[in-house]
């Protein structure tokens, strides 16, 4: 029995490689060197690591800092104007992202709307009220001409406006527990699809992206 023993023992001595580490040994390196052999090198201070992750919230040059700055503010704006050229989404400014916003300016340039055509016809009402402001009474019809245009061309607007909720409702409306659809217009949508019916078409930006009237948007 104990010559079983033995065998066993020395069989399991005999497996042993002659290169293991001691674990022992190994602690001991480690707490003498900082780090392990295999790095070569200690473990750096606390104060060393915060000290090479400091920045400096000035910069020292302030002067190329602003001009750093300027030329990063002018490339931004470049692109934004090649956005309202281009009509690139990704470049445009933050009032006109979106696909609820493109979908109200593909909406306002596919229609005739009396509002492109009101300053142009204001200008002509203006001038005529100059030349005929001696008398009276053309002065007077000449006012209230003017008068009718704005209110029809309000009305025109209105109108335009609803037609446009109901095909935003339609197109991002989400279907409700009673089978109907509903969307919440974002805030400033209504005076933001106004304003471009009232810029005559070819100063609008960003730019209609048909040159002609009648293209709606799906």
């Amino acid at each position: 029995m104990f010559s079983r023993k033995r065998d066993i023992a020395e069989a399991s001595s005999s497996s042993t490689p002659d290169n293991a580490v001691d674990p022992v040994t190994a602690a001991a390196d480690i707490e003498a060197g900082g780090r392990p052999a295999a790095k070569g090198r200690p473990t750096p201070k606390r104060s060393e690591a915060e000290a090479r992750n400091k920045r400096p919230l000035v910069p020292n040059d302030r002067k190329a800092a602003r001009k750093a700055s300027r030329e990063k503010m002018r490339e931004e704006r470049n692109r934004e104007y090649i956005a309202m050229q281009t009509g690139d989404e990704r470049h445009l400014p933050a009032r006109d992202k979106g696909p609820v916003r493109r979908y109200v300016r593909d909406h306002v340039d596919a229609r005739w709307n009396l509002g492109e055509f009101f300053l142009p016809v204001a200008f002509v009402f203006i001038f005529a009220n100059i030349l005929v402001m001696q008398n009276p009474t053309l002065s007077a019809l000449v006012l209230v001409a003017l008068y009718a245009v704005v209110i029809v061309t309000i009305l025109d607007a209105t109108i335009m406006w609803q037609r446009l909720k109901r095909r935003l409702r339609d197109k991002f409306g989400t279907v409700g527990a009673d089978g109907t659809k509903t969307f919440d217009v974002p805030r400033g949508t209504m005076m933001y699809a106004v304003m471009r019916a009232f810029q005559i078409r070819r100063s609008r930006l960003p730019k209609p992206m048909h040159k002609k009237h009648g293209v709606w948007p799906e």
